[in-house]
């Protein structure tokens, strides 16, 4: 028996599904593309039906399953989407698809009904127009959509200039402050090593815990949507045929592709891993323990310059020669973040030596400071 609660939710449910109807509708009679505009009647479809799910659950639970109006809030954005234009609601539309569907998942009602599916699928259409300026996909979203052309050779980069910088930086200003307060120079050797072992084996355990979790959270998806895919086939292809409209295809042609991959049961999942949710099964974020070796290493590489010349030198001379190569490293760090952002190496390089040389200086300062209250 449904509590007074479950009731209230029924209908909170209803009038949310009642309002994005009506919203769509909105936008579908606005819009300029035929496909897109199809692809939000469809929407708008879909959400009534959702919406005569929850009313039917009203009337099973004893509710008042009435007619039912669009909210202030529903007629408001209706009336930008015809006023304005839909690209205008389109991120509210978005949001409200994400939010139903974190809702929806921890609802028994919709376990098996491919309610949550349906919301999640909805927010990546809403995306793919989003990102789409003009009649049907630009070649660059495709790609992004299908899973080519990733950046993942710029990802690379970006983690290894990151890592190396960061323990260049950070064990440079160690061992400066440690330089400061007038240790000697085997004190600062070992407080330098102790510095890189512990900050690589930070980042890699950082590093492998973010990899990790993303997989298991990948997976865990991936998962769900296998058993939808058993349980509600056919909505899983409209879906499917749906995304394929907004990326511009025509309804008949959408359908037909749509058809053929899910009559082949691995082809449909990898497609709607992809497609719905963003995700390569075959990579699934990449290694965590590849990623977390990759950090530690590249951590040690940036954070073994500063310490380098105490294990030959000392005193003044092991200092100066410390920052000298600090700085030449710090410029090559700088240069290659220019493969980047494309900005001058010049100004990326003399701009990375500035920040980094600064911290080391505050550092030393502070060890300064320390090291005189010590002594005294």
């Amino acid at each position: 028996m449904a509590s007074g609660e479950d009731i209230a939710r029924y209908q909170r449910n209803r009038q949310d599904e009642v309002d994005s109807a009506t919203v769509y509708t909105a936008m579908a009679d606005t819009e300029a593309q035929p496909q897109v505009a199809e692809v939000y009647r469809r929407l708008a479809e879909t959400e009534r039906n959702h919406a005569a799910f929850w009313t039917e659950k009203l009337r099973e639970a004893g509710g008042d399953p009435k007619s039912l109006e669009p909210s202030r809030r529903g007629r408001v954005l209706a009336w930008l989407a015809r006023r304005f234009g839909p690209g205008l609601v389109l991120p509210t539309m978005r949001s409200g698809e994400v939010e139903g569907g974190e809702g929806y998942a921890t609802q028994p009602e919709v376990r098996e009904t491919g309610m949550v599916a349906a919301e999640r699928s909805h927010d990546r259409l809403l995306t793919i127009i989003a990102e789409t300026p003009g009649p049907g996909a630009t070649g660059g979203v495709l790609a992004q959509l299908e899973g080519r052309h990733r950046a993942t050779s710029g990802n690379a980069l970006r983690a290894a200039v990151l890592g190396a910088n960061d323990g260049l930086v950070s064990n440079l200003s160690l061992v400066m402050g440690v330089a400061g307060a007038a240790l000697e120079s085997t004190t600062i050797l070992i407080t330098g090593l102790a510095g890189l072992f512990a900050g690589a084996g930070s980042m890699a355990m950082g590093e492998w815990l973010s990899v990790q979790s993303s997989r298991e959270l990948y997976q865990r998806q991936i998962s769900i949507e296998a058993e939808e895919l058993a349980e509600v086939p056919e909505e899983e292809a409209q879906e499917l045929a749906l995304i394929y409209e907004a990326k511009g295809l025509s309804r008949e042609r959408a359908l037909e592709i749509a058809d053929q991959i899910i009559s082949d049961e691995q082809m449909a999942l990898d497609t709607l891993a992809r497609e719905e949710l963003g995700i390569d099964p075959e990579e699934l974020g990449g290694s965590a323990w590849e990623a977390a070796g990759a950090s530690f290493v590249l951590f040690a590489l940036g954070a073994i310059v500063p310490v380098s010349p105490f294990f030959v030198a000392s005193g003044l001379t092991a200092v100066g020669t410390s920052l000298l190569l600090s700085g030449i490293a710090l410029f090559v760090i700088g240069a290659g973040i220019t493969l980047l952002t494309g900005r001058s190496v010049l100004y990326s390089g003399l701009r990375q030596v500035g920040i980094g040389l600064s911290a080391a200086i505050l550092t030393y300062g502070a060890g300064s400071l320390i090291g005189v209250s010590l002594v005294s």
